[in-house]
């Protein structure tokens, strides 16, 4: 049975920092490709950050460029967000997801594999 277990969510102020987690079960975590969506209310879910199976290549949204950092364990079968310098505009529940190798970066219909999410708000 897969599982993607996200936690680490939660209420912040503007300028602080959160780290989600993300524990994988039940397929081949380390040739899967990872990522982090997020939805805000009334939008679209949109690409944060993936990872490819081997950590060499790291994408991020440019709204989030500088701030979070993308970190993977391929022993602990876990990825982790660590977002810094948090905005108002990042509220959001945050997803994880995996994808197999072939599958697009940044598109999230393309995306196998879901979790239930973590919510996420940043207070001004």
């Amino acid at each position: 049975q897969v599982q993607l277990v996200e936690s680490g969510g939660g209420l912040v102020q503007a300028g602080g920092s959160l780290r989600l987690s993300c524990a994988a079960s039940g397929f081949p975590f380390s040739i899967y490709r990872m990522g982090w969506f997020r939805q805000a209310p009334g939008k679209e879910r949109e690409f944060v950050a993936g990872m490819s199976w081997s950590g060499g290549t790291t994408n991020y949204a440019d709204s989030v460029k500088g701030r979070f950092t993308f970190v993977r364990d391929n022993v602990k079968n876990t990825v982790y967000l660590q977002m810094n310098s948090l905005k108002p505009e990042d509220t959001a529940v945050y997803y994880c997801a995996a994808v197999r190798p072939s599958g697009a970066a940044r598109a999230p219909q393309t995306y196998d594999y879901w979790g239930e999410g973590t919510q996420v708000t940043v207070s001004s």
